[in-house]
């Protein structure tokens, strides 16, 4: 049984796979549900798979049953342990445990081979020598059958005999495979002949040198959900159609359990692509920096990002489990992490343009201490102290020479007030003649407004955020965006999505100011700079003492203006 008490389940929507569950829990079908998620160990997770985890290991958490993670390890050449172990730090990180049930598809080669000899024995397979180009070839089109391969019809016994010759490497890569005996006329194409077995001489990552034939996913997958009595074998709509594939499998070899097969809808989210094959091109061309870059939907990436794991399991909550297909809009996800970060991060102050205060009638040697609250609305999250001084940096946003009636910031005579700390007024400002660059502000302060607040009951309309220029903490902050511009960017198939990448999806900014108790951050902690979005400790970038700092999101959605202009 999965459990993640430390993070509370969200009301569930009980959807379609639920109340099949349900059902079967309720009439004594499967009193016990057994779910799996069966990923491939070729690459990093992402935000789709995030949804399957969600869903598997949700219904047996919720229904008191449990799911397994086994690895659909059939393809050698592409697999590595890096890939098996980013996807259980992904599993777990997500809230969830597979407890003692972690299995992989190549526990059960020896047996998978057993069950494919079955089917040659009861005639249902065989072995063929067509090349894969001449198996597309006699496959037919979706209106014209196939045509059976002249190998089809092959004995029992020589069938046997080469399929054992496979076993034993007596043949080069691609010369033979087994196929399943079908029918060539089948209108699902998947019924054709499929492939069950293939030649593939290549070291596995778990078994070594001992296999040189590996079984394709369709044969392997069904036979693994039968082995470890899986009840409901949740998939994405893409394997409707290997739903028969699967049944014919199991009900050929007359299997003990026979799992049920259910499609749902993949996650397809806008601005983002999900494919592995093009994750892949994007970390190979060095147009992200890795698997992790925190501007991928990769799991890695989005929990480098500073993502919380309650976040994306609300999140897919939220969207539900559907049978057709739609699109979520990013916004949604972004909202979703930004209402729990609301709740969970801390406030501290820092300036990421920062433009310096001098404060002329404030005494140069004295340091002042001001109390600031952690979180507006939580007084659970206590206060902290704030280094005032005469010398200040902020925002440089916050200043403008020729201010509009409306800009309720600094401007030459206006006044403000700093937060947590004083009324200022701006009384004159310093220019770099040659850039025209404001330099300095020069401002008075007025000592009657300490915390913030006039004894004499004036109102300001601006309040800005601060940090003490001599005590303030040098800091780097990268603001990420999303990663491509437009909200479909794989669709058109006679253009490279990459053409679609957002040039601005990241902003290096090198100079920034943070108040000093960052220092000690630690990485992966996630805080909101006032006025300014939710920020993370990069987790690879940082160092004791000098903080990186990735933009999570903003504090609100700034792409719903672009898109409405």
């Amino acid at each position: 049984m999965t459990t993640s008490t430390d993070i509370p389940q969200a009301d569930k929507v009980v959807d379609f796979i639920r109340q099949i569950v349900t059902e079967d829990q309720k009439n004594g079908k499967h009193p016990v549900p057994v779910t799996r998620f069966p990923p491939e160990p070729n690459g990093f997770l992402h935000i789709g798979h995030a949804k399957s985890i969600c869903l598997n290991f949700g219904i047996g958490e919720e229904y008191l049953g449990r799911c397994h993670l086994r690895f659909d390890d059939t393809n050698p050449s592409k697999e590595e342990e890096e890939y098996v172990d980013s996807i259980k730090e992904d599993v777990r990180w997500l809230g969830f445990d597979w407890q003692d049930h972690l299995y992989f598809a190549s526990d059960y080669f020896n047996q998978l081979y057993e069950f494919a000899e079955q089917l040659i024995t009861i005639g249902k397979a065989y072995v063929c020598d067509l090349t894969g180009e001449q198996i597309r070839q006699y496959r037919g089109t979706l209106t014209e059958p196939g045509t059976d391969s002249p190998y089809r019809n092959r004995s029992v016994e020589e069938n046997l005999d080469l399929f054992r010759q496979m076993k034993a490497g007596a043949f080069p890569n691609g010369s033979r495979v087994l196929r399943a005996k079908i029918d060539m006329s089948s209108p699902a194409i998947i019924m054709r002949d499929p492939v069950l077995y293939r030649i593939m001489k290549v070291p596995h990552h778990r078994t070594g040198d001992t296999w040189c034939i590996y079984p394709m996913y369709d044969f392997t997958h069904c036979l693994s959900d039968m082995l470890e009595e899986i009840t409901h074998s949740l998939c994405t709509l893409e394997f409707q159609d290997n739903r028969k594939l699967y049944d014919w499998v199991l009900d050929s070899l007359n299997t003990p359990c026979h799992p049920r097969q259910i499609e749902f809808a993949r996650l397809n989210l806008t601005y983002a692509v999900t494919s592995k094959r093009k994750l892949l091109q994007l970390v190979n061309e060095n147009l992200v920096e890795g698997w992790d870059d925190p501007r991928m939907l990769t799991i890695s990436g989005i929990r480098r990002r500073g993502y919380t794991p309650r976040s994306i399991r609300k999140f897919c909550d939220q969207i539900g489990v559907g049978k057709k297909q739609s699109w979520i809009d990013m916004s949604v996800l972004e909202s979703s992490v930004r209402e729990d970060l609301n709740g969970t991060a801390p406030r501290v102050m820092g300036v990421l343009d920062p433009l310096k205060v001098i404060i002329d009638n404030y005494p140069e040697d004295l340091d002042e201490e001001l109390e600031a609250k952690n979180h507006p609305q939580k007084d659970e999250f206590g206060s902290r102290n704030l280094q005032f001084s005469r010398e200040l940096f902020i925002e440089r946003s916050d200043f403008m020479e020729d201010p509009p009636r409306k800009f309720f910031r600094l401007g030459p005579g206006r006044e403000v007030r700093l937060r947590y700390g004083y009324y200022i007024t701006c009384v004159s400002y310093d220019k770099d003649e040659e850039s025209g660059e404001i330099t300095a502000l020069h401002c008075t302060y007025d000592p009657e407004t300490r915390g913030g607040a006039s004894p004499d009951g004036r109102k300001v309309k601006g309040t800005i955020h601060w940090v003490s220029a001599k005590h303030g903490l040098p800091a780097i902050v990268y603001l990420y965006d999303r990663l491509f511009m437009v909200e479909h960017p794989d669709s058109n198939k006679e253009q490279d999505f990459k053409d679609h990448l957002n040039p601005n999806s990241i902003k290096i900014l090198d100079n920034c100011v943070v108040e000093p108790l960052l220092a000690d951050i630690k990485p992966g902690v996630q805080v909101q700079f006032e006025r300014q979005g939710y920020f993370c400790a990069d987790k690879v970038k940082s160092s004791k003492g000098k903080p990186v700092f990735n933009r999570i999101v903003t504090l609100r959605d700034s792409w719903a203006k672009l898109n409405k202009a």
